[in-house]
């Protein structure tokens, strides 16, 4: 709690200056150990932890850095962990049974956009002669349709073209797909016997470990990535890569990290979960205050080895409003990051939906699925009314406005078309926005026919 001194005669007297808290919420579980990968978007963790926002809600938690994504799930499914920073597709394919299965619920989205796609210094070579300049720069957004010449140069003297992404239901991989076939490149298809994704591929995609990500492309691996910061700024930094299009670009505002749980963690723990969901808005209501006043100081803790680790330079190029793509073409992209604005924490059940979406498109559900199925896995998976607990709670603290969240929503944002593709999406009609690709899966479609 943060206190302020006040003179009193010869005496200094301890000040509260915050709000008196109304009464904390009885927890069932008060010791609690949280996983996390070393990316920026981890941030309301660390905040969480570091500015006591988690003490004031009578919570003493640990946060452990996980060696993987799959290793971090597993843990939470088996209790080492109590919760985690994870993917926004791994509760929804752990609960419908793709992969590992286990029921994980989410009540708090950790963040908007964040992620980037990076190619090598020779296909950005490549790559720009299929690009339009202005001033002496590359015209933004960079659509795929530049990369497949390149492609089709290589399939030509038989060489495959390789990008790694992080976990196959991970952001990444959903973001990176939609880029390349908006831009006329096949991805490749799932089927529950071949699990690589490379089915009938003009882009091979792999699984690389984020920090891995620019030593891997470096050694000729891959020739790009899609990951989220700082690993697509610092191919910048080693002068490795250029990242060409962020995901801001590829789906403005779109949902990244949430904070998984098991569901039986919360049956058995509600006050618990209330409580730390309450902590953990706070941390992304200070990371967004004041027109990310704080984001400096985020910078320096994500800096540190326990976090991130990684220079607080290169943290910095795009946690504070600004991304570098080719070498020293520094754009300002204020909401790269966003942890709390535009309702980011609110679990929004189309949110959920678009991601089992792309699942459906690229063979993950390998079979159709009518549109209830779609909204009642989301509606099994996202806990917004326990996001709205917490929000009343921090209300009636006096430390959030009414105004600060969307009291009255059905869980649904209206359809928006800011994709790259101009393809619009309305998240109470899942089958009817699958029906709008020309590449991927749709209606009764199986991979083979």
């Amino acid at each position: 709690m943060r206190l302020t001194r006040l003179l009193c005669g010869s005496a200094l007297a301890l000040v509260s200056a915050v709000p008196s808290m109304a009464e904390m919420l009885d927890v069932e579980k008060d010791e609690l150990k949280f996983g996390f990968i070393k990316l920026t978007d981890m941030a309301p963790l660390a905040i969480a932890y570091e500015k006591g926002f988690f003490e004031d809600e009578g919570l003493f938690v640990t946060l452990e850095p996980q060696a993987n994504w799959k290793v971090l799930l597993d843990r939470v499914i088996d209790g080492q962990l109590d919760g985690a920073h994870m993917l926004a597709g791994q509760p929804l394919a752990a609960t419908i049974g793709y992969g590992t299965e286990a029921h994980i619920v989410t009540p708090f989205s950790m963040d908007l956009n964040g992620n980037g796609i990076t190619v090598s210094n020779a296909v950005w070579e490549e790559m720009k002669k299929n690009i339009a300049q202005e001033d002496g720069k590359p015209v933004h957004p960079i659509s795929a349709a530049a990369l497949k010449p390149v492609v089709q140069g290589y399939k030509a003297q038989g060489k495959s073209f390789n990008m790694g992404m992080v976990f196959p239901v991970s952001t990444h991989n959903y973001e990176l797909r939609y880029w390349l076939a908006a831009g006329g490149l096949n991805p490749g298809f799932y089927t529950p016997d071949n699990t690589s994704g490379q089915i009938d591929a003009d882009v091979l995609l792999s699984v690389t470990p984020p920090p891995q990500m620019p030593s891997t492309m470096e050694a000729g691996t891959i020739d790009g990535y899609c990951v989220g910061e700082p690993w697509n700024q610092q191919a910048v930094f080693k002068g490795i890569g250029v990242p060409v299009i962020t995901d801001y670009e590829i789906w403005k505002n779109n949902p990244e990290k949430v904070f998984g749980l098991t569901d039986a963690f919360v049956q058995e723990n509600p006050n618990t979960a209330v409580a730390l969901t309450k902590a953990l808005i706070r941390a992304a209501m200070w990371l967004d205050a004041d027109d990310n006043a704080n984001r400096a100081e985020a910078v320096e803790i994500l800096s540190r080895s326990e976090y991130v680790g990684a220079d607080a330079e290169v943290i910095a190029a795009s946690m504070t409003g600004t991304f570098e793509y080719e070498k020293g073409d520094v754009r300002e992209v204020p909401d790269f990051n966003v942890f709390f604005r535009h309702n980011a924490t609110y679990p929004y059940y189309s949110d959920a939906i678009w991601y089992l979406t792309q699942m459906r498109r690229w063979g993950q559900i390998a079979e159709a699925k009518p549109d209830t199925w779609y909204a009642e896995t989301a509606a099994s998976v996202y806990l917004p009314d326990i996001y709205l607990q917490a929000a009343e709670s921090l209300i009636d603290d006096g430390l959030a406005e009414r105004d600060d969240f969307p009291f009255g929503t059905d869980g649904y944002k209206p359809a928006t078309a800011e994709f790259i593709d101009g393809v619009e999406y309305d998240g109470h009609s899942p089958n009817a926005y699958l029906e709008r690709f020309e590449i991927g899966l749709k209606g009764e479609e199986k991979v083979g026919g």
